[in-house]
């Protein structure tokens, strides 16, 4: 095996990679990149049972194989070396001369046949999707994906695809955020991604370059009976799908409700903010919001002090006082990106549901906290 290359590429396709290399494992190669010389062409390889990505790269070869590299070590050799080619060549025993300008290294390698083989994928479906809108329909709901393990479908987020549109939905219990786009995809499915594949993807597409006249980056998804395949721009990744049922969180987003505000996200978030300033990690309080037709009062009272706070809005409907967790409130504030945002409301224990001032792109649900006095 014997290659050469542009060291920022190689650079750039092992700190790509490096994410889905296990950081210390009983299986020696899991801890291990793999390169694979086919032709002219190198294939960057991380993988950890769980999560694969490769890279691709077009470099100059004269001689094809493989060989799997302690990933932290060749990682930092490469980002150390000199600008420049570097030179890669494997002997027969597996030892590796990596060459770079007046640099030299030669580290011992392991046989390719010791790295498990990653998921070979058979799509049952498959479509494609602007890469600015799916990181922005992933970011938009990623917050609001479980932590608790004990409910393993609900540490993902639930893909499906109905009548040419594509919804995304995030639930933990105690909000709902769920994102919807048109993007023509022509078979209904429904799978749950890992939310720590989506937020890994989310790094990754970051790297994505258009090569296309018109900037378009279409992303290709397939999705097999266990695994799902992210490709784009000589990138890809494969990561396990999570089994089990996903809520249907189309009972769980409420009907239109008795009150509703338009309010300035900015100035919402940053009254929610001054509240929380009294709000400590052992006794989360919850926030007041009374909505009346002077705007929206937002208080709270904790061990530490109190606040009182008046923010403008443009309300409609009966006046209505519930609590929640700032935190909560915050992240779909944030997620929405939007200048302004609609919020309808209820009783003073049904959700808060936050959508755009036009159509329903995005749905958001926090649930209420039950205040000392309520009945």
């Amino acid at each position: 095996m014997k290659f050469a290359c542009d060291k920022a590429a190689l650079c750039e396709a092992v700190n790509s990679v490096s994410p889905a290399v296990s950081a210390k494992s009983t299986l020696v190669a899991l801890e291990c990149i793999l390169l694979s010389i086919n032709g002219n062409t190198l294939s960057v390889i991380g993988y950890n049972t769980e999560l694969g990505i490769t890279k691709t790269l077009e470099v100059s070869s004269s001689e094809s194989g493989d060989v799997i590299l302690n990933a932290r070590l060749f990682s930092e050799i490469i980002n150390k070396m000199p600008s420049g080619m570097v030179q890669i060549s494997v002997d027969e025993k597996l030892l590796t001369l990596i060459t770079g300008g007046s640099a030299q290294f030669t580290i011992v390698g392991m046989s390719a046949e010791e790295y498990p083989e990653i998921p070979k994928i058979d799509p049952e479906h498959s479509f494609a999707i602007e890469n600015a809108m799916l990181r922005n329909m992933i970011s938009e709901t990623l917050f609001a994906v479980s932590q608790d393990t004990a409910f393993p479908a609900l540490t993902g987020t639930l893909f499906e695809g109905k009548n040419g549109v594509l919804y995304l939905v995030s639930v933990d219990g105690k909000r709902l955020a769920l994102r919807k786009e048109e993007v023509g995809c022509t078979e209904d499915f429904r799978f749950i991604v890992p939310g720590k594949t989506l937020s890994e993807f989310l790094k990754l597409s970051s790297r994505f370059i258009s090569e296309r006249e018109d900037g378009s980056l279409p992303v290709s998804i397939g999705v097999g009976s266990r695994h799902i395949l992210f490709s784009c721009c000589g990138f890809t990744m494969v990561s396990r799908l999570l089994e089990g049922d996903f809520i249907d969180y189309t009972v769980a987003i409420p009907g239109e409700g008795t009150t509703e505000a338009v309010v300035s996200t900015r100035a919402f978030m940053e009254s929610i903010s001054r509240a929380s300033i009294i709000i400590s990690e052992k006794v989360k309080n919850p926030i007041r919001a009374m909505f009346d037709s002077d705007g929206i009062e937002v208080s709270c009272e904790t061990g530490l002090g109190k606040i009182d706070d008046r923010i403008t809005a443009k309300i409609t409907g009966e006046p209505v006082r519930i609590g929640f967790n700032d935190r909560y409130m915050m992240d779909a504030l944030k997620a929405s990106g939007e200048d302004e945002v609609r919020l309808e409301l209820g009783s003073t224990l049904s959700p808060i549901k936050i959508m755009p001032l036009e159509g329903d792109s995005f749905t958001f649900l926090v649930m209420p906290m039950r205040l000392k006095d309520d009945r």
